[in-house]
Formats: structure tokens, C-alpha cells, sequence
């Protein structure tokens, strides 16, 4: 823990300076859901979220239980510390008038259920929709491919055995949704902290 508490105290404040509010950040998580996502999209990627500031503080807006705001070294030490963040090629059009919608399109969604079913409406929420929704409201920008659950590989054991939990025999296989990992693939961004 003293290594965990070393690396963010002498590593973040280095990072947070390139980056800027809208940039999407992603990380691995260690929980069997986040497992089974990573085993269906093949992305290293399982949880992703928003970065803004608040005061001189960076918060990530994400879809957890609640959605919500978390401090930037919290949501760190969550993951398995390794975390990327990605910003639109085009940053120019992340203007401060796009912040502050981007901000008022993602406080509609704040205290709102997380979505393990990963459904496509704006009653509950999960990772990847937040961003994916933020970003479309905001520049009509689709940051990352809409795929019906079929295309996924669910193959994989714990990819069955989450889905059977999930839904029993009737497994959705047309809901649209987005994963973190086809965020993370979308050519309208760029890659600007590797950690």
C-alpha cells in the first residue's frame, strides 16, 4: 500500500498536467463482471469514464453504483493502476462551452442505477454508455461502434456463466450497446497518458 500511496503522490501530479477535461480515461478492473468484459470485447480495457476538474482537482465521471464523481487517485487505486487516457484528435472542437455541456449532459445521468444489463435507454447506465452518450449529445460524435451483444465472443466460460446470472435463457443477443474497448478503438481519438 506505502508503493501504491508513493506512485500517486509522485507520479499523478506529473500526468494531470497534459491532461484536459473531456479526455476519456479506461483501466482493468479485477471484478468477474469486468472479467467477462474483457473476454468478450478482447480489450484489456473494462471500466472507462470522464475526466473533469473540480477546483484544481480532477474528478472521473463514470457509471458505478451510483453514477457518480470520484477523485481521480481513488479511481486509480480501484483498477489494477495501469490506466490510459485518450482525447479526441480534433481537441480543438472541445471548446469551454462543450464542457459545460458536456457537464450538464452527464449530470442528467448522476445518481442514476448502474446497468448490468446493459441496456440501451437512460433509465439505468453503465460505463461506456455514460461517455458514449456525453460525447454524442454534446458533438454528435459516436466515439466508438454501437454492436448489437452478439457480436461479442461469448465463448469464453465465465462469459456464459455471466450472462446466464445476467438474463436466464433469454440472453439479448440484438441490444445495441458499447463496450469500453470499442471506445478505446475509436479512431477519432488519440492516446495522450499511458500508465
Amino acid at each position: 500500500m506505502l508503493a501504491i500511496r508513493l506512485f500517486l503522490l509522485l507520479f499523478l501530479p506529473t500526468q494531470t498536467n497534459v491532461l484536459a477535461e473531456g479526455d476519456i480515461i479506461f483501466q482493468s478492473n479485477i471484478s468477474p463482471q469486468c472479467k467477462a468484459i474483457e473476454l468478450a470485447t478482447h480489450s484489456k480495457y473494462s471500466h472507462c469514464g470522464m475526466l473533469f476538474k473540480r477546483g484544481n482537482e480532477w474528478y472521473v465521471w463514470e457509471a458505478v453504483q451510483p453514477v457518480t464523481q470520484t477523485r481521480l487517485q481513488e479511481w486509480v487505486l480501484r483498477g489494477d493502476k495501469h490506466f490510459v487516457v485518450k482525447r479526441l484528435i480534433q481537441d480543438s472542437l472541445i471548446t469551454p462551452g462543450v464542457i459545460i455541456r458536456m457537464q450538464e449532459a452527464g449530470n442528467k445521468y448522476m445518481g442514476k442505477n448502474y446497468d448490468s444489463y446493459f441496456e440501451w435507454s437512460d433509465d439505468r447506465i453503465y460505463c461506456s454508455e455514460l461517455v458514449w452518450k456525453i460525447y454524442k449529445e454534446t458533438l454528435d460524435m459516436e466515439v466508438g461502434k454501437l454492436n448489437p451483444l452478439r457480436t461479442y465472443d461469448l465463448s469464453h466460460p465465465l462469459v456464459k456463466a455471466t450472462l446466464k446470472e445476467r438474463y436466464g435463457n433469454k440472453i439479448p443477443l440484438e441490444e445495441k450497446m458499447v463496450s469500453p474497448g470499442d471506445i478505446f478503438e475509436s479512431p477519432l481519438l488519440k492516446t495522450v497518458v499511458s500508465q
